[in-house]
């Protein structure tokens, strides 16, 4: 097996959309978005010694930060069925890992970090810890989802959803003062954000700024990869989703939700709608984003918001939790740093 640099979208989009196991974190343009927010980006595909077949992909990203430089693999690598190429992970992330230990040194990061999509086993897990990983004292991205099947019809969706998620998706229908939009105007991510940041104020957490969200929203809207589903009460935004659509998925990327309108329900009917906006598209997956046990971990920030998606059915997927490789003794400083900064922040 070898590793060579991708630089043709085509190649890396249509391989991308062969796998079953992915997000859009490793699609094209979130590199591109990467390069706008970020500056350096690497694409890599892992290809067969005979033939010279792709068998995988990985885009890494160099992350500089107050807290030290790194190398971050996000998601990735994604590879073709994992269950027919088990005996090729191992192969795959050495020469990866030849190849980023080499870039670590020209870019003086001090480790290397990577959460793929694989599923969270023993088997995984040795894996990593096999080639010297560390649990990483943070996650950047979600190690775990929330997913719908979306390739059942509409009314299979409806009746397979939690009774209340029912009720209460009926309930904003029959209001005439709710109307939910779809907007692919990069000028409506500006009251988005602002939107964004009221909603951070009360929940206590730090909003994207508008300079993140609008290059992530132009990355992916100009290729009609990206919506803003507003909710509206009387003409006032009462909530408003950040969806992105990829590669046969709809991604539930960002939400607000105002206080004043939460008996309204209007969050409900906007995920209903965006679900049946990703059918129209021929999307077979409606990926919630972030989930954790609402149950064991009902102190999370993120248990609410859990319980939330999980009305909607589907089932939660986990991925091997976050891997840190030190390379150098700037590392522990940064762990020590990102471990106080996972307490302050309940995680």
């Amino acid at each position: 097996m070898e590793i060579k640099e991708i630089t043709d979208k085509e190649q890396w989009e249509s391989f991308a959309s062969s796998c079953r196991d992915k997000t859009f974190l490793q699609s094209w343009n979130w590199g591109e978005f990467q390069k706008l927010m970020r500056g350096k980006i690497w694409r890599f595909g892992f290809f067969s010694a005979k033939g010279g077949e792709l068998l995988g992909i990985a885009q890494v990203v160099r992350v500089s930060a107050k807290r030290g430089t790194f190398l971050l693999v996000p998601h990735g690598p994604i590879t073709l069925d994992t269950l027919q190429i088990a005996n090729n992970k191992s192969q795959i992330l050495q020469i990866l890992l030849e190849r980023l230990r080499e870039i670590a040194k020209e870019e003086q990061a001090s480790f290397i970090r990577i959460n793929p999509v694989w599923e969270r086993n023993e088997e995984n897990n040795a894996l990593f810890k096999g080639f010297g990983f560390l649990e990483a004292p943070l996650q950047m991205h979600p190690e775990a989802s929330w997913k719908l099947d979306i390739a059942p019809s509409e009314e299979e969706l409806f009746k397979g959803m939690r009774k209340t998620t029912r009720y209460l998706i009926r309930k904003a229908q029959e209001n005439a003062d709710i109307s939910i939009s779809q907007s692919k105007d990069i000028d409506d991510v500006k009251p988005f954000s602002k939107f964004h940041e009221i909603v951070s104020k009360r929940q206590h957490f730090t909003p994207f700024s508008l300079e993140y969200l609008e290059n992530e929203f132009n990355s992916f809207a100009k290729d009609g990869q990206a919506s803003i589903f507003w909710g509206r009460y009387k003409g006032e935004v009462a909530a408003a989703s950040f969806v992105v659509f990829w590669a046969g998925q709809g991604f539930y990327h960002h939400a607000v939700s105002l206080p004043q309108y939460a008996k309204l329900s209007v969050p409900y009917l906007i995920q209903w709608e965006a679900i049946k906006e990703a059918k129209k598209r021929g999307c077979s997956v409606y990926d919630f984003w972030g989930y954790v046990d609402p149950v064991k971990q009902k102190d999370h920030p993120w248990s609410g918001p859990t319980l939330f998606k999980m009305g909607f059915g589907g089932k939660a997927h986990l991925y091997v939790t976050a891997k840190d490789l030190p390379l150098s003794l700037k590392y522990w400083p940064t762990m020590i740093f990102e471990k106080i900064r996972r307490m302050r922040r309940h995680l």
